[in-house]
């Protein structure tokens, strides 16, 4: 398998694109809408069939380019099925697999930051969302959102794979790319030395945080898979119309 690590610069957003050596197909997770044209320019560039694109959660700080990816080539757009998000044509649970040639992503439930959280487990790497992050969690203070529940997901799902495992998440906000299973059991200040669930439910619900600056446009826009949340529209050469 093949994998592109794309960012988004306002929303910190990592997009991943993967793809199969052989038979060229491919996944998309998190796409931008702001980004699209980038990504169908990169899509058809490297000649990719593009069988899947898929999110990891409803997000609150950017719109997916799922939408528009789905009408230029025809993907299937996933999202958990607690979205509810009728636009989609996988609604997708705990245990599902996605296959792209001889590679596949493996559906792993892990809500918390939100009801609608995935991780998405490849052979040798793991693709987090909001659930995990690099020296931090997803923030469980809206939209569904649990404490408790994300230390679960985190502790019981994640944790329990392989400490050299390579973690993706959907986000960072320092610079940093990747990171594993063991550095995360080890240095994540919200989780390591033993943290307790109790404990880490204290931390987070004691979080002050800013609202979201595009929540209100972004959650009702990804429950329509980006298509007509802001009346954009691509034209034949990839370039975002408004």
């Amino acid at each position: 398998m093949q994998l592109r690590q794309l960012f988004d610069k306002d929303s910190s957003t990592y997009s991943y694109l993967l793809w199969d050596l052989v038979t060229h197909e491919a996944v998309m997770i998190d796409p931008v809408q702001e980004q699209s044209a980038r990504d169908i320019k990169l899509i058809e560039e490297l000649g990719l069939t593009l069988l899947y694109s898929l999110e990891t959660h409803i997000h609150a700080d950017h719109i997916t380019g799922g939408g528009l990816l789905r009408e230029r080539f025809g993907c299937q757009v996933g999202v958990h099925e607690n979205a509810l998000a009728t636009c989609a044509d996988r609604a997708l649970k705990e245990g599902d697999q996605l296959r792209f040639g001889e590679s596949s992503l493996t559906v792993l439930h892990t809500p918390g930051h939100t009801n609608t959280d995935i991780s998405y487990l490849a052979e040798d790497c793991l693709f987090t969302g909001d659930t995990l992050l690099i020296r931090g969690s997803g923030r469980t203070d809206f939209q569904s959102g649990d404490a408790g529940m994300a230390y679960d997901s985190i502790t019981q799902k994640l944790f329990v794979m392989p400490d050299d495992l390579i973690v993706y998440p959907a986000h960072d906000y320092s610079g940093q790319t990747a990171t594993t299973i063991g550095e995360e059991k080890k240095y994540n200040p919200r989780l390591a030395g033993n943290q307790t669930r109790e404990g880490y439910v204290k931390l987070m619900n004691g979080l002050v945080l800013d609202k979201p600056a595009k929540i209100d446009l972004a959650v009702p826009g990804n429950q329509r898979c980006g298509i007509n949340a802001t009346e954009g529209l691509i034209n034949q050469a990839g370039e975002i119309q408004s």
